[in-house]
């Protein structure tokens, strides 16, 4: 058995760092606690490549008097606690005496300070945990920490480290928390030298929130303030038709402090129940306020996981007071129009002038921006049967469904070719007397004598039947729950089709098969997306797959990034679509590209096949039933069964006929 050693200080201290100081984002957040408690009111930190090679935080606190200089970077020196009595209630962000000693150990570390009684400065230097110089110096009052090449000594440490964007986004974030926590302190974040972050410091929480996330996040929020059972509950939640396809932007403040608590999150979002839809989150930016005596924060180095005396208290303040703001803000929205601009979707270029007397062009492959058309309600509306009888006298069921099939097998067209989620874009492959033309034309008797003609021509060929053909013949019986399509097969089976989902892997397969050369469209106006840290990051990390499933992105700084093309079938609710991506490329633990493009596709088909509840024509259902014969398709790309198939005799059964 090995023999018990005491480890020398300079290994203990390494083990110890590596607690505390996980990566350059540990450092800015410890140190800007320190800030803060420091009383300082303006805040510049300045990071370059990451923070690895170079970190720097000044501010104008207290500063440190010179004889205490030494004694901050040893282990468990601390001002901030002096007895056993003080970890009971701990009203300041730092406490443990650890975090100066911890960096010191793993990086060159100089230090400038001056209290306010101090004629001069003083400049320390100190590598790797030993003391190199400690000089006066000419300084402002206040401190001034500069860090350079971190785990310099600990090459294990470094090859942990991720890319110097994802460090440098990790550090930002640190910095968005402390200003959010803290709206009194005016915080300037440097990034190579670029200005990304600066807050007014006026202690105006929503001018900070402004700072960080921008105007379109915080147009989007409602106040919150409430005080239940001695917790106060302060700050903005975001409007439901404001919600994020996931929890990244929820921040949740305990005492000026950035935590993580799942008992505020789970209050807020059951508040938020019967006003988001499924697989929606609220944003927010949120303060409790408690007594020190009620919470420990000393459960984790890092301070952010924490552990309440009484939850209770903490779920119904959260809960009601959410509750409450929501309450106060459902009143019916009105609707503001522009008279400048009457086209809410991201505008495309070359739209046609006319739309509705214009046939949409098929889309070019290679960037080339398609053509689309912008009429999808008019076309929609046009195709419905009048409810004027007199006006349009013959009904669209005198339409025989086999007809349909042989028209629709006919058809050399591709269904859903340009908008994916429209069946109606392909008007010129529908019988005449579904056209919009016909049913829109100015003298309803030439609407008329065009479906009687067309009825006529449709009653001349042979029926479809298995006389002419070696496929089953069907008869579509109809359509259940604007979902389901019914369709006879043969005289012994009834085929249950989800259209959702057969359609959904039609395009999955289309965007799989155009993988080389995806078509896209251009955006007239380019759609502007505000992410979280950890989303923007991901989105530039990954700008190639976007660009090979069809997305052309590009950085806009300050966690904003800008689309200015997208997969052709991908038609609305843009910015939605982009941060579900981001989310989960932010969240995806896999590298392999095929994966994640896999992941895209899927996503991009589910969004842009028709819906659920989507009314469909005749026509468009036998299009789609015979796409379906073509292919073989069994499954959606979920793994959700596109069909089924009822036996007739499983019917009589059940109806007690055998």
């Amino acid at each position: 058995m090995p023999k018990i050693n005491v480890l020398d200080k300079h290994v203990a201290e390494l083990i110890a760092a590596g607690e505390v100081v996980e990566r350059p984002a540990s450092v800015i957040k410890e140190l800007t606690e320190n800030t803060i408690d420091a009383g300082a009111t303006a805040v510049t930190v300045e990071i370059k490549h990451g923070g690895i090679t170079f970190m720097r935080v000044t501010d104008n606190g207290c500063g440190i008097a010179r004889e205490d200089v030494p004694l901050a970077f040893l282990r468990h020196a601390t001002s901030k606690v002096s007895s056993q009595e003080d970890l009971s209630h701990i009203g300041t962000l730092g406490f443990r005496g650890e975090a100066l000693a911890s960096i010191a150990a793993v990086a060159h570390v100089e230090l400038l300070t001056r209290t306010e009684g101090e004629l001069a400065g003083t400049r320390y230097l100190i590598s790797g945990g030993e003391e190199e110089a400690c000089e006066d110096a000419g300084c402002a009052q206040g401190t001034t920490f500069v860090m350079r090449d971190l785990f310099y000594n600990t090459p294990a440490r470094m090859k942990f480290l991720k890319k110097d964007v994802t460090e440098g986004n990790a550090s930002a974030a640190v910095v968005d928390h402390a200003a959010l926590s803290h709206p009194e302190v005016a915080f300037r974040f440097l990034r190579d030298g670029k200005e990304t972050l600066h807050t007014p410091g006026d202690g105006k929480l929503k001018n900070s929130v402004f700072a960080v996330f921008g105007r379109e996040f915080t147009q989007g929020l409602i106040p919150v303030k409430y005080e239940l059972n001695g917790v106060k509950v302060w700050g903005y939640i975001s409007k439901p038709v404001a919600s994020r396809p996931n929890r990244s932007m929820q921040n949740f403040f305990l005492n000026g402090r950035y935590v993580k608590s799942k008992t505020a999150m789970v209050a807020m979002e059951e508040a938020f129940k019967g006003s988001l839809m499924v697989g929606r989150f609220p944003a927010c930016v949120l303060h409790l306020q408690v007594d020190f005596s009620a919470v420990d924060v000393n459960v984790h180095p890092s301070k952010i996981e924490i552990r309440f005396m009484n939850e209770k208290p903490i779920f119904e303040a959260v809960y009601h007071g959410v509750k409450t703001a929501l309450q106060q803000e459902d009143a019916p929205s009105v609707l503001k129009l522009n008279p400048a601009q009457t086209q809410t979707k991201p505008v495309l270029l070359n739209a046609p002038v006319s739309p509705v007397q214009q046939v949409p062009l098929m889309p070019v492959k290679g960037g080339v921006p398609a053509v689309h058309d912008s009429a999808t309600f008019e076309r929609r509306e046009a195709l419905k049967t009048p409810e004027n009888t007199d006006e349009f006298p013959v009904k669209l069921e005198t339409l025989q469904t086999e007809n349909l099939f042989e028209k629709a097998r006919q058809s050399d067209e591709q269904i859903f070719a340009e908008k994916g989620n429209r069946f109606t874009d392909r008007i010129e492959s529908m019988p005449p007397q579904l056209q919009p033309d016909a049913v829109t034309d100015s003298k309803p008797q030439l609407a008329q004598k065009s479906l009687k003609t067309d009825t006529e021509e449709a009653a001349d060929p042979e029926p479809y039947s298995a006389q002419n053909t070696d496929e089953v013949p069907l008869k579509l019986v109809g359509e259940a729950f604007s979902t389901y399509i019914l369709v006879q097969q043969g005289d012994d089976e009834l085929r249950v089709i989800d259209k959702h989902a057969a359609h959904e892997r039609m395009l999955y397969e289309k965007l799989k098969a155009e993988a080389s050369e995806p078509e896209q469209q251009l955006l007239l106006a380019p759609v502007a997306v505000t992410l979280s840290k950890e989303e923007y990051s991901a989105i530039l990390q990954n700008l190639e797959v976007l660009a090979k499933a069809g997305f052309e992105v590009e950085d806009f700084g300050s966690g904003t990034v800008l689309v200015r093309s997208v997969p052709v079938m991908l038609q609305e609710d843009l910015q939605a679509a982009v941060e579900e991506i981001a989310g989960y490329l932010a969240e995806s633990r896999t590298s392999i590209l095929t994966e994640k493009l896999d992941w895209l596709y899927h996503n991009i088909a589910c969004r842009a096949a028709i819906k659920a509840g989507d009314e469909s024509t005749p026509m468009e259902l036998a299009q789609l039933v015979t796409r379906l014969e073509k292919e073989d398709i069994r499954y959606c790309p979920h793994g959700r069964p596109v069909s089924i198939v009822l036996k007739r005799r499983d019917l009589e059964h059940q109806f007690g006929r055998i």
